[in-house]
């Protein structure tokens, strides 16, 4: 068995991915598989995109963002415990090349990352990528971070990765399950990539705790974050990381290598996003939470689908009473006319369950589920 050394490093990522490209759903076909808001990116924050064309932001920007959005980044996102400056900050295109410079920025061949299962199955790629090999770790029936898991995924890890609220369960950290990731990792002071995409969506007035809040982790902990789910920015590829400068540093050379700059009108538009984009966000947010409630009463109503309420983003994972892999269910669910993810896909914890979105209207809501429901084998049936 040739060592991932000499494995072509493309080749890795094809022997490793679960990760199928998702077709463009062909009239009358409902997609409750979409990972990416519904709506309009809001009009202020196009406006401003709009201004600086107008105004000739056509040109290069600084290699790392520009200063006055890394600045607002950094006035955001520091803590009493953790001034950040310009040096903490990079910007990237969308959360994507953020993970991936952060990775591909310390994982060497051979190192071994910890990963959540089930979790967002890019982290393996780029694992794989990289030339690392993948231990995981996973939740007990509680919902929260299974301790002799965790301790034996971290115990020779380089870098642990989480992401909160879960692509693809919607769980959030808790007190609890920081201090289980500080304690296993306290003694290698082992690095922490927190994944917080969905930060900003989070239901039931549950507090959120961001890896920046953690005054253990201020000096080994990289938030990666974008704009794409809370503004509804997803096509226009802006997002960045937060971290200590040598961290930053190696994912900014990574960055510019593969990337190159972020266009610049488009960072214009995300420091309007940062500074006025509240409100509109906020009105989102209420629209998911009202989805969410729906989804969850359709499922109760449908034979053979069972799921726990998410505390966060904006997916159902869903257990099905169904004896088929999950890849085989989303197939006869497509034949049906509804297209949904395959547990399968976030990790091997993830057989037995589907993935379904509420960034989709009510009506799609209603008529996906009951085709899904239509096609499950439930005792012997169909």
């Amino acid at each position: 068995m040739p060592s991932p050394k000499t494995i072509h490093a493309i080749q890795r990522v094809r022997d490793v991915s679960l990760r199928k490209p998702l077709p463009t759903p062909p009239p009358g076909v409902v997609s409750l598989a979409v990972g990416e808001p519904d709506f309009d990116t809001p009009k202020i924050i196009r406006d401003a995109m709009k201004d600086a064309l107008n105004r000739g932001e056509t040109h290069y920007s600084n290699q790392l963002g520009l200063i006055s959005l890394r600045e607002a980044i950094a006035l955001q996102e520091r803590r009493i415990h953790n001034p950040l400056t310009l040096d903490d900050v990079l910007v990237t295109h969308g959360g994507t090349a953020g993970l991936a410079a952060a990775i591909l920025g310390l994982v060497q061949p051979g190192d071994v990352v910890a990963i959540e299962d089930p979790t967002y199955s890019l982290y393996r790629d780029l694992v794989a990528y990289a030339g690392g090999t993948v231990k995981s770790f996973t939740r007990d029936r509680t919902g929260r971070l299974e301790p002799e898991s965790l301790a034996e995924a971290v115990s020779d890890a380089k870098l642990v990765i989480v992401c909160q609220p879960s692509n693809p369960t919607g769980a959030i950290m808790n007190d609890a399950d920081w201090m289980a990731i500080e304690s296993a990792t306290v003694d290698q002071q082992t690095t922490i990539l927190s994944d917080e995409a969905y930060a900003n969506l989070v239901y039931d007035d549950l507090a959120f705790i961001s890896i920046l809040d953690r005054v253990n982790l201020a000096g080994r902990g990289i938030l990666c974050q974008t704009f794409s789910k809370k503004f509804a920015m997803t096509g226009w590829r802006v997002g960045y990381l937060v971290g200590p400068p040598s961290t930053i540093s190696s994912a900014a050379t990574v960055h510019r290598t593969f990337n190159g700059s972020v266009n610049t009108a488009v960072q214009y538009a995300a420091l309007t996003a940062l500074t006025e984009g509240q409100a509109a966000a906020n009105g989102m947010l209420e629209t998911y939470a009202e989805r969410r409630i729906r989804m969850e009463l359709v499922l109760n109503d449908t034979d053979g689908l069972r799921a726990t309420r998410p505390e966060g983003a904006f997916y159902y994972f869903c257990k099905y009473a169904d004896s088929r892999p999950s890849v085989e269910v989303a197939r006869a669910a497509a034949e049906a006319g509804v297209l949904v993810r395959p547990g399968r896909e976030f990790g091997p914890a993830g057989e037995g369950f589907v993935r379904l979105s509420f960034a989709v209207g009510l009506d799609d809501i209603h008529e996906g589920i009951a085709r899904l429901g239509g096609i499950l084998k439930l005792d012997g049936k169909h």
